[in-house]
């Protein structure tokens, strides 16, 4: 299945995965080395792709993935531009014991984390939307030997995973955050 396709999948992981496992089960009820050392060699792909294709690197205002480079919601930017500033006023009305700018502040940081949670909920909707419509598009063009659509198809499956990725690194990040 992993012949020479080097995008990374996770059902593809699970698949080289198992195969693996069952030849190297194979391999030891049959006393074959060489099909044991296959079959563990299939895991250690399996895994490695498993990790590849949840690797995510998260810059400012960008996440890239195997699948691409993509660019965040504005909204993820500004909100987060919002919380800054508004901790700055927070912290500065709470120094000089203005109580306007400190409240002023406060609303900022409030306003700043609902406008990055928003746009993480649009980059992580239209992630997933991309990735359903690129899988089940690619699926019809790949059974109608439309190779172009199918190509284009799995663009668009690699770009919702990249956004995808990219809202539940934000995500995950703030939630560790919080338990702290």
């Amino acid at each position: 299945m992993s012949g020479t396709n080097d995008n990374t999948s996770t059902l593809k992981s699970y698949v080289d995965s198992a195969v693996g496992a069952a030849q190297n089960a194979l391999g030891n009820l049959t006393g074959s080395t060489g099909d044991q050392v296959e079959g563990q060699a299939r895991q250690d792909k399996g895994q490695a792709e498993h990790d590849a294709s949840k690797a995510t690197l998260k810059g400012p205002g960008f996440t890239a993935t195997a699948g691409g480079i993509k660019k965040d919601d504005p909204d993820r930017a500004a909100g987060s531009w919002n919380q800054t500033a508004g901790s700055a006023k927070e912290t500065i009305g709470g120094l000089v014991g203005n109580e306007s700018l400190k409240q002023s502040g406060r609303q900022q940081n409030l306003e700043g984390q609902q406008q990055e949670a928003k746009g993480q909920l649009t980059d992580f909707g239209s992630g997933v939307t991309d990735r359903v419509t690129g899988t089940v598009g690619s699926a019809v063009a790949g059974l109608s030997g439309n190779t172009g659509a199918q190509s284009e198809y799995q663009k668009q499956h690699d770009s919702g995973k990249t956004l995808q990725r990219g809202a539940e690194h934000d995500i995950q990040k703030k939630a560790e955050a919080e338990r702290q």
